[in-house]
């Protein structure tokens, strides 16, 4: 039996951001599980704002790669800030260019919903969005997801999670990704 496939995502663009080290403890987990990870860095891959006329000329590149990564994905673990209370242009972007004809690549897979944030909410306001959105795309969302606020706090200068009991709830999360994507 072949690992199952998780794709790993960062809403946020910034180097060494609270969720990219949030999803560092994620893709540790599903890896330790025998995931087989791959990991989306939304600043490097390039892809341009959704477009209607450019979508109408064929797609970017880096588009058709990254609806080839989404394809292949059999699940989705996405740490996400919020940004005005909702979610980073740049993941709602990619989610909008994935989600396109033809096709319908989230159909069907689970998907986990985590979020870093240096305010009290840690990320609560934007996690309805998200799960909204990925939810008419067609992924099915997890009931459970992670918030972790005041993030400049929960981290050591490592990048490890310096609270166990949030370290636990990453990882009870992903294994349930990881049972729920294995079947």
């Amino acid at each position: 039996m072949s690992s199952p496939r998780i794709l790993a995502i960062s809403g946020s663009l910034r180097n060494g951001g609270f969720n990219q080290l949030l999803l560092a403890v994620g893709i540790q987990k599903a890896r330790a599980l025998g995931a087989e990870v791959d990991v989306v860095d939304l600043k490097a891959i390039g892809i341009p704002l959704y477009d209607g006329d450019v979508e109408a000329q064929g797609l970017p590149a880096p588009v058709v790669a990254l609806r080839e990564r989404v394809g292949k994905a059999q699940g989705f673990l996405i740490s996400s800030p919020e940004y005005n209370s909702s979610i980073p242009g740049g993941l709602k972007n990619a989610i909008d260019w994935a989600s396109r004809a033809p096709g319908r690549l989230f159909q069907g897979k689970w998907a986990a919903i985590m979020g870093a944030s240096p305010g009290n909410f840690g990320t609560s306001r934007m996690q309805p969005h998200l799960r909204q959105v990925m939810s008419s795309v067609g992924a099915l969302v997890l009931p459970n997801q992670v918030h972790l606020a005041r993030a400049m706090e929960a981290f050591t200068p490592e990048g490890t999670l310096k609270d166990e009991a949030k370290k636990k709830e990453v990882e009870a999360l992903v294994t349930e990704l990881f049972e729920r994507v294995k079947g």
